[in-house]
């Protein structure tokens, strides 16, 4: 087993190489929440794009079912209830907007659960919190001796006191 930087796990490692080691997962960290947002906004658009094709579907079918279904619908409450032709006509197109309304509905809905998603504004804030962590951090207290370099014990003292 070996450590991110590939030293051997339990081996007595520099600051340089313990710096390089953080360094490079910080990176890893800031990449991972990249590409979580990434994740989060595609889910994002997929739903808005949900939104657009009901908005679609709802024009389509009104603009392309108007005349068909009305004259069907219309000489058929015409033969069933026998009133007046143009009465029928009026009951067929209320039928129509009434589903174009459904489906400009469904619409809506989707739009606003794709406005309502907080999938950016999530990783954003998880990554202030990480910066607000990384600015907050304190070095450790230096030994007496600043001039010299410190022995392995000391080294491992403060190895120690960190985790």
């Amino acid at each position: 087993m070996s450590a991110p930087d590939g030293s051997p796990v339990g081996s007595e490692r520099s600051i340089g190489q313990l710096f390089a080691s953080a360094t490079t997962e910080m990176s890893a960290l800031v990449h991972d929440e990249i590409a979580l947002a990434k994740a989060q906004l595609k889910h994002d658009v997929k739903r808005g794009a949900t939104s657009g094709g009901a908005f679609m579907a709802a024009g389509v079918v009104l603009v392309f079912s108007l005349p068909m279904l009305n004259f069907a619908l219309a000489y058929g409450i015409r033969t069933w209830s026998g009133w007046n032709l143009a009465v029928c006509f009026l009951l067929s197109f209320a039928a129509n907007v009434l589903l174009a309304g459904l489906l400009a509905l469904i619409g809506v809905v989707f739009a606003k659960k794709a406005k309502k998603s907080k999938g950016p504004q999530k990783v954003a804030s998880s990554m202030k919190e990480t910066a607000g962590v990384l600015q907050n951090a304190k070095p450790h207290p230096r030994s007496e001796l600043e001039g010299q370099v410190p022995d392995a014990k000391a080294i491992e003292a403060v190895a120690r006191s960190s985790s």
